[in-house]
């Protein structure tokens, strides 16, 4: 068992005062390219960071709590702002999936860092269903599972998210990636052998508080919407370069932005296959510029940071998630890792900058009952 895993086992003790009956937990997940195209029925390349959110479950009487934020609360049957709505909405979504969800009680402890861009909601969702699926033996498919979080943030906890975050969460293998078509839902592992290659994704948490609901989010998904409505298309996913001439200002930068990042993916599928990494990093920089450029929803600590790795010799560099701060990532050999992270700690200290967090991954393994 993890470190975290032990720790969710040791808190549902200390409130439950008993054993649980199965453990299980979720990653974070890190967009290596793709960025606001799962909702415009694109193409997303996502995969699982060694960062997980665990539960340990057990039947009892409807009680959740959270190591992290030291607290206990009843399991929530509507929204009420905290973190209890996010395995309140996978349960609201599965009764209203016709499952008997029956009494139970779980204690909650995760790593992923809160609010930086890596799907520390739908680590908490996927684990919480895969938990929940185990526990009732309900025996849904962990596409199915997906979808179904999905639906509990959107229509529960009233983030119009897309699907990404969870397929990734449940999903993912250990050292691959998973291109993931938004609009058939279909997925597939890409491999992604980067220590043979002696390289290590490098994520930067820059700090800088992202809340989607209270952002640009929700109106960039809606310019995107009223650009396909424009383009007489089902969504941005079916338009071209060319049609961009039938648009003006903001619909056309945000669409820009769509029909030129589903060509980067494309474009990165055929790199990792190749293992053509150098090519892969470029696709990563020129995603970057588009966020920046074009969707508008980078930061000075972002852009900053993916100015740094080019000086630094990383291969690539982009922010990753939906921006307005979080994170940014890097693709960058294992040995040069270590000078980025001081030279942007320098910047960032230099400029009166929030001190940022690093840490290197592998491709991880998703979402598993694990005792």
């Amino acid at each position: 068992m993890r470190q975290i895993e032990q720790r969710a086992v040791q808190a549902y003790r200390e409130q439950f005062l008993e054993e649980p009956a199965l453990v299980a937990s979720a990653p974070g997940r890190v967009n290596l390219i793709g960025e606001h195209t799962d909702y415009n029925a694109g193409f997303v390349l996502p995969c699982a960071i060694d960062k997980r959110v665990t539960v340990a479950i057990g039947h009892g009487d409807m009680y959740l709590y959270s190591a992290d934020f030291q607290e206990r609360c009843p399991l929530l049957e509507k929204r009420e702002g905290s973190w209890a709505d996010y395995p309140g909405g996978v349960v609201w979504a599965m009764k209203e999936r016709g499952f008997d969800i029956q009494s139970f009680q779980g204690a909650f402890a995760g790593d992923v860092p809160l609010g930086s861009g890596l799907s520390s909601s739908a680590a908490i969702e996927a684990a919480t269903a895969i938990a929940l699926d185990a526990l009732f033996d309900l025996k849904m498919e962990k596409k199915d599972l997906a979808v179904l979080c999905q639906h509990a943030e959107n229509a529960f906890v009233g983030v119009n998210s897309g699907i990404m975050d969870q397929y990734a969460s449940l999903l993912c293998q250990a050292g691959t990636a998973l291109l993931i078509d938004c609009r058939s839902l279909e997925a597939r592992s890409i491999p992604l052998d980067l220590a043979g290659a002696d390289l290590v994704l490098l994520v930067c948490d820059t700090h800088v508080p992202r809340e989607l609901g209270a952002t640009g989010y929700n109106a960039r998904r809606e310019a995107c919407e009223k650009a396909a409505h424009t383009l007489g298309v089902r969504e941005l996913r079916d338009a071209h370069l060319q049609d961009l001439e039938k648009l003006s200002g903001e619909e056309r930068k945000r669409a820009r932005h769509v029909i030129t990042e589903n060509s980067r993916v494309l474009e990165a599928i055929q790199a990792l296959q190749r293992q053509d990494f150098g090519a892969f990093g470029r696709l990563m920089y020129a995603s970057h510029q588009s966020l920046r450029d074009d969707y508008e929803v980078s930061t000075p600590e972002l852009d900053a940071f993916v100015e740094i790795a080019i000086q630094s010799s990383a291969l690539g560099a982009r922010l990753t998630g939906a921006g307005f701060g979080g994170c940014a990532l890097a693709l960058i050999r294992s040995e040069d890792a270590g000078v980025l992270v001081m030279n942007v700690r320098h910047y960032f200290e230099a400029r009166g900058f929030t001190q940022p967090e690093f840490f290197s991954f592998q491709p991880a393994v998703g979402a598993e009952v694990v005792a």
